[in-house]
């Protein structure tokens, strides 16, 4: 496997973003309920790229011969991946989120298989089962008996849920439809995707709001939360996500997640006051060997 330097910042800068908004979202989710504040965050990324990119949508656009496909990939990527995050959040802890979103790569190889004819080796196989070892390890919290009793966190559920569909999204990325995607602005392209995933976070947050689960406080902390989502994790961590995607490829980026974990437990440490236990150093451990058997001879996608 080769990766640029270069390619390496991105992904880990993704990272490092999507680090800060396990945190800063678990935070949020107590001000804001969560299908609304996906809302307001890509209400807002929309309004700062549309007088760079306002073009994308113009008559001539080509993003309307691919509509189909952005309709899907926002989806995947803006409109579900942020809500499930958000609501893991509401009864699981950021490190756990985080822990589980660390067994992407795994999913990954799955969806490679099925949809785009990547069969995986027999070091993959073995790397994803040690992965999913650890991924059960969170969701037991450590517990053998919760296997038993088949306890689960809903958060955590639905962050197994999430990851599944980013894995999707990533494989999407690095599969355009047309070969001229790869050419547009990158204000563009992102644009394309936060404007079609606007309207689906707009019409599960219309849903929230008709079940009554709508709820909003304001502050000032509340504001400048908001703010950091909106500038790092989606405008930086989704620019460098996709530059990362397309010179690493689908699986190889996604052992990028990997490092999320590793930036939420030190972000946990040193904001929430709340240091990783012991479960979860062991399931980052599995997660990681696992991973990296699953790489093994594997160059690109």
């Amino acid at each position: 496997m080769h990766v640029s330097a270069l390619t390496a910042f991105y992904l880990t800068t993704a990272a490092l973003m999507w680090a800060g908004n396990a945190i800063v979202g678990k935070i949020l989710v107590q001000s804001s309920s969560p299908v609304l504040l996906n809302s307001i965050r890509w209400g807002v990324t929309a309004l700062i790229l549309l007088p760079f990119a306002w073009r994308v949508f113009g008559s001539a656009s080509p993003l309307w011969q691919s509509s189909k496909r952005f309709a899907l990939l926002s989806l995947l990527g803006v409109g579900s991946y942020n809500v499930l995050l958000y609501l893991a959040l509401e009864s699981s802890t950021p490190i756990n989120v985080t822990l589980i979103g660390a067994s992407m790569p795994i999913w990954a190889i799955v969806i490679g298989a099925l949809f785009y004819k990547e069969q995986p080796n027999i070091k993959q196989i073995i790397g994803a089962v040690i992965s999913l070892i650890g991924v059960i390890v969170v969701i037991v919290r450590g517990e053998l008996e919760r296997l038993i009793e088949i306890e689960f966190v809903a958060g955590d559920l639905l962050m197994v849920l999430a990851t599944i569909l980013w894995g999707a999204y990533s494989w999407m990325l690095s599969h355009p439809k047309e070969s001229t995607e790869r050419t547009w602005p990158w204000s563009y392209f992102l644009l394309a995707q936060v404007g079609f995933g606007f309207c689906w976070s707009l019409g599960f947050a219309v849903t929230e709001w008709q079940l009554e689960y709508s709820y909003f406080t304001w502050s000032w902390p509340t504001v400048f939360m908001i703010i950091y989502v909106i500038i790092g994790p989606s405008l930086i961590a989704y620019r460098c996500w996709g530059l990362g995607v397309s010179g690493a490829g689908a699986t190889v980026a996604t052992f990028f997640t990997n490092l999320i974990p590793l930036f939420t437990a030190i972000l946990s440490t040193l904001l929430l006051q709340k240091p990783p236990e012991l479960f979860q150093g062991v399931a980052f451990a599995l997660i990681l060997a696992g991973i990296y058997l699953s790489i093994q001879k594997k160059k690109r996608i």
